[in-house]
């Protein structure tokens, strides 16, 4: 109401922003008479001609109207599309980097073509993001002749691809593909061992599709290269035949609003007499109690048909949001593993994570970002926010004449799916198509189970049904179709009515719950109504369905059992739609919460990750490393010296037997310098003067055994062995940091029982294990590289140099998720879709393997000043950032 109010007094915003907008819209409606009198070949021309006048200093922005003007006419002569004013509109707001919402129907796709031709002049490449292969392929093909026609080459990326056509598709000026496959290779490319087998080019301009499912409903949901581990799979049988015995409330409870179970005491002591230990909370039985836990969440809330499926003898997820199957995809933390026991099929391997990043910090690397979505007005504060991008509201080309009903309101579940099976049986007898929307496949089934018994033909598209989900939404406008389906489902897929359809009310959505956002119920509705086309839509809610349960229905109940109403009677008031809106926002801003918690805590890894990532980068281009290797040998020596004989001790307690000791399994050669030479150095000097003198004399030992090294090996194949060498430590020592960072994240929300910032305490103790991790890679190189061995047998050269190393396994491509039912506070939250592949490990033959345990200099960590810069990067004083009280 406040909102009207000031919309009244100063105007709507978007309203003033559409203005602006127009004037690009003007402008190219002023070329098109000009570009329509163009040859065929005239205008193909118009591609060369717009890249020449890039090259002499012309702007994209300059550019936009003519070229908007020349994909406008392509389309029309190539695809007999032509671009409507509100779609030319929309192709501004993305060139802009900004969101367009725009109505399902209103043509999201060809809008992409303007945008996307006008940015890929510049050759950096652009990417047209979409949510699944079926659309990246069709909209390769279909948009694709016309950025053909015009010059431009087309690729696409989809799963089952090898290295070398996804490089080619990458070379390409516009590439196609899911968020999934660019997300991967990514990844994959920042763990290629050499430069020829990288794919993807620089990250310059995407194009999300559906931006609000790629960017808020998957948001939580980190990317994850893996790799095999071998953790044994009896205690995951084990706890799921013990679980069942325990009863709810009494042995356990459950938190169905924070997702969460819990033992009672009476819980704990039934599981320590059934493991046989005294204290299930020990140090020494953290994997226990750590496999117990997840056994219970699989239990107890994960539902089968609703969160998964079981089929040919294995556990398939079902996207939360989509209905859709995600094979492959698999819970992570063992979850995954407890409910592969639950349901006695045969349990996978877990994985140990190679690689990771979210798609929050994945799409920021972006140049350029924009997207388009018909329903993202609901989440711009996030959008703004997390991406800084805002949301422009695109008007239909046609006005909106759908009809959106009130929402009834009954009692019990089963009251409601009656009378929702009454109207369908209704508009089934008239003609009328109708889509149903549902949240489970187990909900799905039962509404199927009762128009089967009413004689009511229909369709069934869940996640068990899902291989024709574009044909059966395809014709779900026909005359006398009924189709049921999840809610989300069949995105991207436009609903033409049947002749005659119009005559009968258009089609009819009926959503059988509330979702808890606003946006997915938006969604639903907007699959009817599309271009001016008649449609109407309604809601069927029950006070036993889940948003309503948990979130708002007491005071709803009460009422309707004062005014004595029946569990078949309809309720239908402003009281009702507010208190459902009201839960609405509640779990919208709550998950909202979340997914800016796991933001923040995988900021932390972001600054590390790009770090490692750049480096990497740059070792992989770079020809000659040895003065790279140079500089950390000489910071391991700085390092040493720092702790064996530092300015802060005195002299006599210098421990120069050690010092030389350590250097020897480093960097210098078994047989060189000695500790009398040591002393010798640093009698009768000043410690500063000493130490100086300590630091000159083994670096030229280490310069000499590196000298040895490579006249030994030559001094191609040493470059080779620096490069492959410092790769193989840089992701060895990576995938245990990953592994450290994720157990500390784990555990840091216990400090705020100490009063501490667990985010402030995650980020300066990761700042310290990165530092510490670095000077680890440093120490490894030296010492491998001194004591590495080739085998001359090996023919390949390449090959022989990849054995010094160790061996990294082929990289397979399935995806796994994980959704973290704990207290956000604990962890970041969030979720994993991961691709598994061999691990790798850094190893050299050589003398090492007989040798024992090397002493290791201490690194301590700075205590980090008040006024100095903060360790995070940010590039703020500590105390004003990562310092700055909770």
């Amino acid at each position: 109401m406040v909102k009207n109010l000031i919309y009244k007094i100063i105007g709507d915003p978007n309203d003033r922003e559409l203005k602006k907008l127009q004037k690009y819209v003007d402008r190219v409606n002023e070329l098109e008479p000009e570009i329509q009198a163009l040859s065929d070949n005239e205008l193909k021309n118009k591609t060369p001609e717009f890249k020449n006048r890039l090259e002499q200093g012309e702007t994209l922005e300059d550019l936009l109207p003519e070229a908007f003007a020349v994909v406008r006419e392509a389309s029309n002569r190539v695809l007999g599309m032509r671009h409507f004013d509100v779609q030319v509109l929309g192709g501004v707001v993305l060139h802009q980097g900004r969101i367009a919402e725009m109505k399902t129907g209103e043509g999201k796709t060809l809008v992409a073509t303007m945008p996307a031709y006008l940015n890929a002049l510049t050759g950096k490449g652009v990417h047209i993001i979409t949510v699944n292969d079926y659309l990246a392929q069709r909209d390769s093909e279909w948009m694709g002749e016309v950025y053909n026609f015009l010059g431009l080459e087309v690729g696409l990326i989809v799963h089952g691809m090898n290295s070398q056509e996804r490089r080619e598709s990458y070379a390409c000026d516009i590439v196609f593909g899911t968020n999934n496959e660019f997300g991967f290779d990514y990844l994959r490319d920042n763990m290629a061992l050499y430069e020829k087998d990288l794919t993807q080019r620089e990250l310059n301009f995407a194009i999300i599709d559906e931006v609000d499912s790629i960017l808020v409903d998957e948001a939580r949901t980190p990317l994850i290269i893996s790799g095999a581990s071998d953790k044994p799979k009896e205690l995951y049988y084990k706890m799921a035949k013990f679980v069942p015995i325990l009863k709810q409330d009494e042995d356990y409870t459950v938190d169905e609003k924070a997702n969460s179970v819990m033992l009672t005491e009476d819980g704990v002591d039934k599981a320590e007499r059934f493991l046989g230990v005294d204290n299930l909370y020990d140090d020494t039985n953290l994997e226990l109690s750590h496999h117990l836990n997840q056994a219970l969440k699989a239990h107890a809330l994960m539902k089968r048909d609703n969160d998964y499926v079981v089929e040919n003898g294995q556990v398939v997820i079902v996207d939360q949001f989509t209905g859709r199957k995600m094979p492959g995809r698999r819970y992570s933390d063992g979850l995954h593993q407890a409910i592969e026991a639950k349901e006695g099929v045969q349990i996978e391997k877990e994985n140990q994570t190679l690689a990771s990043i979210t798609f929050q910090n994945f799409f920021k690397l972006y140049n350029k970002l924009s997207g388009m979505t018909g329903t993202a007005a609901t989440e711009e504060e996030e959008f703004q926010e997390i991406y800084g991008m805002d949301v422009v509201i695109v008007p239909t080309n046609e006005p909106m004449i759908r009809e959106d009903l009130p929402d009834r309101v009954y009692k019990t579940e089963e009251a409601k799916f009656q009378a929702v099976a009454d109207d369908i049986e209704e508009c089934y007898n008239r003609g009328q198509p109708v889509l149903v929307g549902t949240v489970s496949i187990e909900k799905s089934e039962e509404l199927s189970h009762m128009l089967k018994k009413r004689g009511v033909s229909h369709q069934v598209l869940n996640a068990k049904h899902h291989e024709k989900e574009a044909e059966i939404i395809k014709n779900a406008g026909q005359k006398g179709t009924v189709t049921i389906a999840t809610n989300m489902a069949g995105r991207g897929t436009d609903i033409v009515l049947g002749p005659g359809v119009k005559e009968l009310g258009g089609l009819y959505v009926i959503g059988t719950e509330r979702h808890e956002s606003r946006r997915i119920d938006n969604q639903l509705r907007g699959r009817s109504g599309r271009q001016g086309d008649p449609g109407a839509s309604r809601f069927y809610v029950s006070l036993e369905d889940d948003l309503m349960r948990l979130f708002g229905s007491d005071n709803i109940y009460s009422m309707m059992d004062k005014l004595g109403m029946e569990e078949d009677q309809a309720i239908d008031s402003s009281f009702v739609s507010s208190a459902i809106e009201n839960a609405q926002k509640k779990v919208e801003g709550r998950n909202f919460s979340i997914r800016k918690h796991v933001l923040e805590y995988d900021n932390v890894m972001d600054q590390q990750r790009k770090v490692i990532y750049e480096q990497r980068r740059q070792v992989l281009q770079g020809d000659n490393l040895r003065d790279e290797i140079m500089d950390m040998i000489s910071d391991v020596i700085e390092e040493a010296i720092e702790s064996y004989a530092s300015e802060k001790i005195y002299p006599e307690e210098w421990d120069l037997d050690a010092l030389m000791q350590f250097g020897r399994k480093s960097f210098l050669l078994p047989e060189k310098g000695s500790v009398q030479e040591l002393k010798e150095l640093t009698n009768d000097k000043e410690p500063k003067e000493a130490i100086d003198a300590m630091r000159e004399y083994l670096m030229d030992l280490a310069k000499e055994a590196y000298q040895e090294k490579e006249d030994e090996i030559g001094e191609e194949r040493m470059r080779e062995v620096e490069r492959v060498i410092l790769l193989r430590v840089v992701d060895s020592k990576w995938m245990d940091h990953l592994d450290a960072m994720e157990q500390l994240r784990q555990g840091i929300g216990l400090r705020a029982y100490g009063q501490k910032n667990p985010l402030v305490e995650y980020k300066y103790e990761g700042y310290q294990m990165f530092q510490n991790m670095i000077a680890s890679i440093k120490e490894e190189v030296t010492r491998l590289i001194l004591r590495v061995k080739i085998n001359e047998q090996e023919a390949p050269k390449r090959q022989s140099v990849a054995n010094v190393s160790g061996q990294q396994g082929g990289g397979g491509a399935t995806r796994s998720s994980f959704q973290d039912h704990g207290n956000p506070a604990g962890s970041a939250g969030g979720g994993a879709k991961t691709a598994s592949g061999g691990g790798s490990e850094g190893t050299a033959s050589g003398n090492e393997s007989q040798e024992q345990p090397k002493k290791t200099p201490i690194r301590r960590g700075k205590k980090i000043g008040r006024n100095e810069p903060c360790p995070c990067g940010s590039g703020k004083k500590y105390k004003k950032c990562c310092g700055k009280p909770a």
